[in-house]
Formats: C-alpha cells, structure tokens, sequence
C-alpha cells in the first residue's frame, strides 16, 4: 500500500488527539506533559505534521525532538513503555486496521529512539538498555 493510501489527515488527527487525551489524563505522564508543554494547541498541530509526515509523506514537519525529550528530568524505561501502552491502546480504537498497524510500528521505534537517545545523553558512561518487548 501506498503511504499516501494509508489514511487522511483526518484519521491521523483522530490518532493525535486521541493519545494526547489519554496522556494528559494519566496519572504517570500527565504531569510531566503537562508540566513542560504550556501551548497543548500548537504541540497538537504539531504533532499532526509529524505523525502526517511519518504516516502518509506529507513533508509538512521539520523539528528535532530528541533535545527537548533528553532535557528532561528522570525519565525511565517504564515512562516509555507506558507511553507505547497508552499508544496502543488509542490505536486498537481505530477502525482503520493498517493505520493503526504502522502507527504501532513508528511508535516503537520512535520509543526505541528516544529512550536510547535520552540514556546516552544523561548516562553517557553506561550502556543503553533496551525497552523490551511491549
């Protein structure tokens, strides 16, 4: 299937705001989101572009995350992996079943990436750990 197949910016909008709901309610990360994003907004146009851009091509996100999630404070591998959960959980709600299987596959990588980009920065001596399976 083609990416431009996929899905429609609507769906991809549906995933977005559908996680971010799920994140800002919970009772592990929503503070932390809460605390270090004061524009929900923008962050969530945002996140559409990227999620669009990963999702179907659309070329319309240009940024670099990983500073911002490094800079941080005392994140850990069980962060991330509630992170994948709350993911999953949004995308078993979406009727469109490719959409959601390739969501799932960027979410872990983009998980992989982040928790490994964050370990190397803040733990530079140690070796990265891996997130397991989730």
């Amino acid at each position: 299937m083609e990416r431009s197949e996929l899905c429609t910016e609507e769906e991809i909008s549906t995933l977005v705001y559908g996680f971010y709901d799920r994140v800002r309610a919970d009772a592990l990360l929503g503070s932390i989101f809460n605390q270090h994003i004061s524009d929900w907004d923008t962050h969530l146009k945002i996140m559409v572009r990227f999620w669009s851009s990963l999702l179907i091509g659309a070329g319309t996100y240009s940024g670099t995350p990983m500073p911002k999630h490094v800079a941080l404070p005392e994140l850990n591998a069980d962060m991330f992996k509630h992170w994948l959960a709350l993911f999953h959980e949004t995308t078993m709600q979406l009727p469109n079943r490719a959409l959601a299987d390739r969501a799932e596959e960027y979410a872990q990588r983009i998980a992989r990436s982040l928790w490994y980009g964050y370990q190397m920065n803040n733990q530079p001596n140690r070796i990265p750990s891996e997130l397991g399976n989730v």
